[in-house]
């Protein structure tokens, strides 16, 4: 069985049910065994490979921010730390779980399933070729909007299972914030979808005569930008806040359920990248004789690097400034580059109703030009403007010790 046979579930049917055919099975008994067999076998692989993955990203993320903090990172489990990650899942997985007596145990178990179970599912419409895949949706955009929306009731799950005030606030933070980001990420995907004519993201991925990156400059910032929220990643990692509500929504939580919620948190990073290289960076397309899986881990790489970048470079933005931006930048950007695109498509295919190479050599000129030009006004404008901050009022309990004296 080649590479694409091991990711694709119908040559795993096929093959499973030829199996037990071979054993004497009736073909119904069969059909029902092979498809068993053949979705195990591909949540098993999918499980073990995004634990490992994730481990290993865990590593590369504290070294590479290391770097950036002109430090060493982890370097003493295994040649230059490798093995660290597995030291600290062995430490979780050691500690005592703890439940607080007022907790809500049913919800507080559920939360950590229910945050990375979504991140899990998105892997399976996720094209490792051009022809074979984990999942054949041909609404997989759909799919991944639909199951991202899960992370802020999963969310809100940990927050008030937990029945902890700091853990209450953060959740309550992360539910606004991730129901506020999902409307430009969804935005940002319309201008896909608008381009590419189809729903299914194997469709998407062949349909990147040029990247989409080049093309719609706009529509990708948007999407980094609410993909990065999303996340709960730096600078919109205000669930957590470390300086205001201890450690937020995970705060009540230790020994698996923690790791759990640790293996979510940074399981999302490497979902994110694989997203962002199927929909702006062609997916596994590039130039053989390298194989597309290997253009495919590149580009993710590129994009988990530039998602360091950020978090190393950024401050925390506050919980007004995180909702604002939200509503007031990226769903107006948002909104642009869907007439823009839309418009241009309207245009360009009117003759043959097709996009061809040098349509999209146009539409990329003049969408890097509306997004400087975009870009370049709104700092204008925000260089000038006059910040209102009015003074402090002091507190009429300030002097309370005072007047009783």
């Amino acid at each position: 069985m080649s590479l694409d046979g091991l990711i694709d579930f119908y040559v795993m049917d096929q093959f499973f049910e030829s199996i037990f055919e071979s054993l004497g099975m009736g073909s119904e008994t069969a059909g029902i065994a092979a498809f068993l067999s053949a979705g195990i076998t591909i949540s098993f692989i999918v499980i073990n490979v995004m634990i490992l993955s994730t481990a290993f990203y865990t590593w590369f993320e504290r070294r590479i921010l290391g770097r950036f903090q002109v430090r060493r990172g982890p370097n003493r489990h295994g040649p230059f730390g490798i093995l660290q990650p597995f030291a600290d899942v062995l430490k979780l997985i050691m500690k005592e779980d703890t439940i607080p007596n007022e907790a809500d145990k049913p919800v507080m178990t559920l939360a950590p399933i229910a945050l990375v179970a979504p991140t899990l599912l998105i892997i399976t419409v996720i094209p490792l070729s051009e022809d074979s895949f984990l999942g054949s949706l041909n609404i997989g955009i759909l799919f991944i909007v639909g199951v991202t929306s899960v992370n802020s009731i999963a969310i809100f799950m940990a927050g008030w299972g937990s029945r902890n005030k700091y853990a209450v606030l953060g959740s309550m933070r992360g539910a606004a914030m991730l129901i506020s980001y999902e409307i430009p990420m969804a935005l940002g995907i319309t201008s896909v979808l608008l381009l590419s004519g189809s729903l299914a993201m194997t469709e998407i991925m062949k349909s990147q005569q040029i990247w989409f990156i080049a093309v719609m400059p706009m529509g990708f910032l948007v999407f980094m930008a609410a993909a990065t929220a999303e996340m709960s990643r730096t600078p919109f990692d205000q669930i957590e806040a470390e300086s205001e509500l201890g450690s937020g929504y995970n705060t009540e939580f230790s020994g698996i359920k923690f790791a759990i919620l640790f293996l979510a948190e940074f399981m999302a990073p490497i979902v994110t990248a694989a997203v962002v290289t199927t929909l702006f960076l062609g997916g596994t397309k590039g130039f053989d004789p390298i194989p597309g899986q290997v253009w495919f881990a590149t580009k993710a790489l590129i994009v988990i690097f530039v998602l360091l970048w950020f978090r190393a470079t950024w401050p925390r933005l506050r919980v007004d400034q995180i909702m604002g931006f939200a509503w007031k930048g990226l769903f107006g950007l948002g909104i642009l580059n869907i007439f823009l695109v839309a418009t241009e498509v309207f245009i360009l295919s009117m003759n043959d109703g097709k996009i061809t190479v040098s349509d999209m050599l146009i539409m990329a000129g003049v969408n890097w030009l509306t997004t400087a030009v975009t870009l370049v006004t709104i700092m204008h404008f925000l260089g000038k403007k006059k910040f209102y901050r009015p003074e402090p009022i002091p507190s009429p309990l300030a002097n309370m010790g005072i007047e009783a004296d």
